[in-house]
């Protein structure tokens, strides 16, 4: 269910497409129903539905996980109504699972247990005790069987006090639960058609509800404001540090750190505080990440350093500007890696360097305030301080080939295209516009002038 407007958040995006951990809530629940391997998902939207089917759109053809279907609930009236309009596409053979798109730290597992006690021909309700159950649908039970679900604003001073609750999810037969959704009426409280009522009508004609009871508040909790939303921001990425640590990664403080997508780790990495992850990273075996560094879509070799405040900016996975740093680099502090970039191994990228769309080869260097743009790099070469790469000519780019062992001095501007032969040497300050050949030294400056007793000009007294 994903039609909510969410009012709260004060925001014109709709609600359920606010990020947590890099991704849309809903994108979160959408992932957990591909675990179960759903063969299908519908989305039931309202509010910004052009906004919702769109931003997930990139999930549905060819080749997908399950069905990706939408049907639109206009108006909104109620969490039953909501799911009638889901009746046209779903199988009668199906067991249905109800999902709140704004609640987004489901487990998988969890799911798969309360799918095994719906066991294909009970309505299986997912069931919470919180001491302060304000808001939430109360669990009536008869012994241990559930009788009911009454909704706080319909609920008697008796009923409110119940601690058990109900999360909003459940499991059932397709069937049966077409046949119960036509006979919901809003005759209560709110003038709403409430899904929870379907529960009366599995109690009268028969099937078994039962409450399948979790103790984890964070699986169930809701997103309805801002602040909200910080809060689980927080809850999820001290679960992801909790499962990294567990995986034997060492982090200065689980605390501080955040990841927005995926962060794969081999044995002895260790990151320090205030590191932000995106997209897809993979740390090899033995990598340090300093303080503040911020890594998107890349992947780091063994035993390679990423000094603090350095800026990794990747392309998505599989493309052309996915980053790669070869083993036992050093990269950093305050360096930046471009979409494209790629390192071989040992290659040092230091202070203030920028690397963009170009590859270095094994043992290359350039060590300080220098910048690398669309160009090939070969083994061992050293690029000076305050160089740089001129690749773009004001409508195209253009490639700058370095071949190994050359040595660039500093404040050089190699203006592509341009190829530096193997083993040269280029003198400090030259501007470079024509290939030079290899283990020639090439010097391209104008001549030094000095001139005796000159006087700078200077104001009058």
């Amino acid at each position: 269910m994903a039609a909510g407007k969410g009012t709260r958040m004060k925001s014109r995006l709709p609600k359920v497409l606010h990020l947590l951990a890099g991704r849309a809530l809903l994108a979160h629940v959408v992932d957990t129903a591909a675990q179960l391997s759903a063969r299908q998902v519908v989305v039931i939207s309202g509010h910004g539905a052009a906004e919702v089917e769109s931003a997930l759109a990139p999930l549905s053809g060819a080749g997908a996980a399950f069905d990706l279907r939408f049907v639109r609930q206009e108006p909104q009236l109620g969490t039953g109504h909501a799911v009638q309009q889901a009746v046209p596409v779903l199988a009668d053979d199906g067991v249905v699972v109800v999902l709140s798109g704004d609640v987004p730290l489901i487990r998988a597992e969890t799911l798969r247990e309360l799918i095994a006690t719906c066991g294909g021909d009970k309505l299986a309700l997912l069931t919470i005790d919180f001491a302060d159950p304000t808001g939430y649908g109360r669990i009536v039970r008869q012994g241990d069987a559930v009788q009911a679900i009454v909704e706080q604003k319909d609920a008697s001073a008796e009923q409110r006090a119940i601690t058990e609750v109900y999360s909003g999810i459940m499991a059932l037969p397709a069937r049966q639960l077409k046949r119960w959704l036509a006979r919901l009426d809003k005759n209560n409280a709110q003038g709403e058609y409430y899904l929870t009522d379907i529960v009366k009508s599995a109690v009268a004609d028969g099937m078994p509800v039962l409450g399948h009871r979790i103790s984890d508040p964070l699986q169930v909790a809701g997103i309805n404001s801002p602040l909200q939303l910080a809060e689980l921001e927080r809850a999820w990425q001290l679960r992801t540090a909790r499962e990294l640590m567990e995986q034997g990664v060492r982090l200065a403080d689980p605390a501080r750190l955040d990841v927005r997508g995926i962060l794969r780790c081999a044995q002895d990495v260790s990151i320090d505080v205030n590191c932000v992850f995106e997209g897809e990273v993979t740390l090899g075996e033995g990598v340090k990440v300093g303080a503040n560094c911020v890594i998107a879509n890349a992947t780091i070799g063994a035993a390679a350093v990423i000094h603090p405040f350095t800026h990794i900016e990747g392309g998505k996975p599989g493309s052309k500007d996915f980053i790669e740093v070869g083993a036992g680099a050093l990269v950093g502090p305050f360096a930046r890696l471009r979409p494209g970039a790629r390192l071989g191994a040992e290659v040092h990228i230091g202070n203030f360097v920028e690397v963009k769309n170009s590859t270095l080869a094994k043992g290359a260097k350039a060590n300080h305030l220098a910048y690398l743009g669309d160009a090939t790099v070969g083994e061992r070469v050293n690029f000076g301080a305050g160089s740089i790469t001129a690749n773009y000519d004001g409508a195209f780019k253009h490639r700058t080939v370095i071949e190994a062992d050359a040595h660039i001095g500093s404040n050089c501007v190699l203006v592509a295209p341009v190829t530096i032969g193997a083993g040269g040497t280029v003198g400090g300050g030259s501007t470079i516009t024509k290939d030079t050949p290899a283990g020639a030294l090439s010097v391209a400056r104008g001549k030094q002038v000095s001139i005796a007793n000159w006087k700078r000009p200077s104001k009058p007294r």
